[in-house]
């Protein structure tokens, strides 16, 4: 797996961030301190989540070799198919949390995480620099959050739906690919 590969995952991950840090943003009273805080622990959580994941996935490479590409491909999908539900349910919930409190900071980043453990599990049973990826899956989380809560701050209009729907849409294309690549179609 190449780096405009890891880039792209990335982006599709970092989808669920944006969108909670553009509604924290919207937020009245809201300071640099806590938007910093916010993207450093999505970054963060971003960053380990695809370690743990790929452990667990690299663990059993060599069994699961045969099928490793349908795996990844249905790991992908099933987190891209997920993304895109839920970005269709009321945003009211994301809205009315204030991450200024370290126990919804911290749930909120396990949380917006998950798919990232996931993802380092399909990463485990593909040949990819672990290492590279985490901290590119960090550093363009924190980016994109620190970008998303700007937006939101400003009240630059962007819609969270569209974001998770696009994460969604890339981490499928993503999972054809390798299925395809298997093949050599690609």
């Amino acid at each position: 797996m190449n780096f405009a590969e890891i880039l792209i995952i990335a982006l599709g991950l970092s989808m669920d961030c944006l969108a909670v840090s553009v509604s924290f943003g919207l937020r009245k009273n809201v300071q640099w301190k806590d938007l910093l805080k916010l993207a450093f622990f999505f970054g963060l959580f971003q960053g380990l989540m695809p370690l743990a994941g790929w452990l667990a996935g690299n663990s059993v490479r060599k069994a699961a070799s045969a099928i490793d590409h349908w795996i990844a491909f249905g790991i992908l999908s099933f987190i891209g198919l997920r993304m895109i539900y839920e970005s269709f349910k009321e945003l009211d919930e994301k809205r009315s949390v204030d991450i200024r409190n370290w126990n919804i900071l911290i749930s909120l980043s396990f949380a917006t995480s998950i798919d990232a453990l996931i993802t380092g599990v399909s990463l485990g049973l593909v040949r990819v620099n672990i290492l590279m990826a985490a901290l590119t899956f960090a550093l363009v989380t924190f980016l994109i959050s620190m970008a998303g809560a700007f937006a939101g701050l400003k009240s630059i209009r962007i819609s969270p739906r569209g974001a998770e729907i696009t994460g969604g849409v890339v981490l499928i294309g993503i999972g054809v690919k390798i299925v395809l690549e298997h093949f050599a179609i690609i």
